[in-house]
Order: C-alpha cells, then structure tokens, then sequence
C-alpha cells in the first residue's frame, strides 16, 4: 500500500508557516503607528487614514509596488539574507515619495521552495528596518511555499508601499521651466538595480569572489553588492516642506535617461554635466571590467545619482546646502533647457 501523502510532504509546510506569524507580528509591531488598527495575521491589514490626513482637504493615496531583483542572488551565494528586506523597502517607497507622498504602511511577498525559519526571519526584520528608516508601518505580508518554483535556498522578494499627500502638493511637470538646476541626490552604490550585468561581469567574466577583498572598494566584494538601497523618505519630505520641488526622479533601472524624463514636459530636456558629480568606485571597476560602453553604463545604472530633484535656480544652492546639513551627499548636476523632452549626460 502507498504511503500517505500530506502537504508537508509535497514541499509545504503549514505548520512552520503558522508557527512564524507571532514572530512575524512581534517584528512587525515595532513600526506600528497610532494608525494601524489591525496588521499581521488576518485576511487584510487595517489602517486608518484619517489622523494621517489631518490638515489635507483632498489627500491623495499614492501606491507602488517593486521587488528585489536579482541582487537576491548575491545573498542566496553569501548566506546574508538581513539587508535585501531594505532593499525591498527602498524600492518601493522611494518611488512613491516622488509624489511628494508620505509613508504610510508596506506589506511584503516572498515565495519560497523550502520555508527556513532563521533565513525568513532575517529577511523580515530587514523589511522591518527599512520601514522604520521610511516612517513606515509593516502592516502584513505574505509568505508563500512553492518548491517547484525556486531552487533549494532561494526566494523572491517583493513589496508595496501606500502614502499620502494634500492633492496641491503633489509636484506637476507643467511648473518646470527652463533655466530650473538639477539638483543630485547620492546614492550609497548600485541600489538594487544593474544586477544582472554586474554579476556577468564581475562574478563569470572576471570571476572575482564574493569574499575578496577589492582595494579600490576598501571592502569586499559581497559587503559592496549588499549594501543597502538608501531610503531617502525623511530629506524628500523635508525639501517638500522648505522648498518648491518641481519634479523628483527616482533614479532605478533605465538610469537617468530613462527616469528623469518621467517627471518633465513636453518641450524641455534635461542636460546634466558628468563632471559635477563624483563616480563612485563600484561603476568604474564594473565599466572596466565588462568594457561597458558610457551608454550603457548610464541606462543600466545609477551611477552615484539616487535621486534627481528639479529645484528653481534661486532655490538650488540652499537645497544642496540643506541635504549636505543632512548628511547626504548633494551637487548642482545640470539644467533645464528647451527641446526634446529626454535627459542628455555630457
């Protein structure tokens, strides 16, 4: 006679799932406003809006969704799953705040072959972290168990963000002019974008290992590639409060050619000088390395710039003078000029 088969048995393992929800729920708590009503553990997340829209007369819910991407690989190679959770954040949030939206709350996917408690954690109290850096609430999630998905020891990660902003704050490309600066934003690396090319290159064509450590890094290769995505709720807020923001990019996968166009006009280009801005290491070891053209390196990455913000001319020194009181690297990287709506890098 056959054995019995269960579900257990199939790959999926309800009990171990069910077993995580308090652990998951004590995570979760920890970034839990006044707001959230009911989180963790039922059909849906609970949240009331409207102690966070006191003081708006029309607020406006923004949404976004993203995902890890194939820097998951990295961390599936190196065993350390506690980062990429802020990365999903990142992701997510930094999209929305280019609304000029607040954070509200964040909820989480990840599909998994074999459930495993300690790397699930981990990956958690990532999201976690990510929130509390975003002023955010983690209100749930899911976790779902499909073994004849992923390979042994491997997931997806992915999330969604909801904010809110007053309706007249919301940024329109129609109040940029030409004349308006640039203002650039620094990111802390790659961020969560380029990964396919930068392990082609890096991992098979010059075969370095995760564990070396790279001189013109100062780390190694695996602390580089992890580090996390930058969260930059708080200063976003903070220039929509001191300052007109005109347009704010996110600068994710398609590069500043892609992403900055996204939030201007018909009939103006942006125009940013390359020289303005330092290149962080990490770009030029992955240029060399794959002998990427300047082209491609511009539409596959972020090349240093995490955010792009369109400021008016007079407003431009004070709002870099700001983001460096806040700790964050800034500079004047271009203008506004007439012609094809496009961002140009000379």
């Amino acid at each position: 006679m056959p054995s019995r088969m269960t579900y257990k048995s199939a790959g999926v393992d309800i009990a171990l799932k069910q077993a995580l929800v308090p652990a998951f729920r004590t995570i979760a708590s920890k970034t839990s406003g006044a707001k959230v009503i009911g989180g963790v553990g039922g059909f849906g997340a609970l949240v009331a809006v409207n102690g966070a829209t006191r003081g708006m007369r029309h607020p406006v819910l923004v949404s976004g969704t993203d995902s890890v991407g194939t820097k998951l690989k990295i961390a599936f190679a190196t065993g350390r799953h506690d980062t990429v959770g802020i990365d999903c954040v990142a992701m997510c949030v930094n999209d929305i705040i280019c609304h000029g939206a607040r954070p509200l709350f964040f909820l989480d996917y990840i599909g998994v072959g074999k459930l495993q408690r300690k790397i699930v954690l981990e990956v958690v109290k990532g999201v976690a972290r990510g929130c509390a850096l975003a002023g955010a609430s983690l209100v749930g999630g899911e976790t779902c168990q499909a073994g004849d998905l992923y390979h042994p020891g491997e997931y997806d990660l992915a999330g969604f963000a909801v904010g809110v902003v007053e309706r007249s704050r919301i940024p329109d490309p129609r109040a940029i002019r030409p004349g308006d600066l640039l203002v650039g934003i620094g990111s802390s690396g790659l961020h969560s974008n380029g990964f396919s090319l930068a392990r082609k290159v890096l991992l098979e064509r010059a075969k370095l290992k995760l564990g070396a450590r790279i001189p013109e890094l100062g780390c190694t290769l695996a602390d580089e590639l992890l580090r996390p995505t930058l969260i930059y709720a708080d200063v976003v807020r903070e220039l929509f409060e001191r300052f007109q923001v005109r347009g704010l990019a996110n600068v994710t996968g398609g590069g500043i050619p892609e992403n900055v166009p996204r939030v201007m006009p018909t009939g103006l280009r942006a125009r940013l000088d390359r020289s303005s801005w330092p290149q962080l290491p990490i770009f030029g070891l992955i240029q060399r390395l794959g002998n990427i053209s300047r082209a491609e390196m511009d539409r596959t990455f972020n090349n240093g710039l995490g955010m792009v913000a369109i400021v008016s001319s007079r407003d431009a020194d004070q709002v870099v003078e700001h983001l460096r009181r806040r700790r964050r690297a800034a500079w004047i990287v271009g203008e506004v000029r007439r012609g094809k709506r496009e961002a140009i890098i000379g």
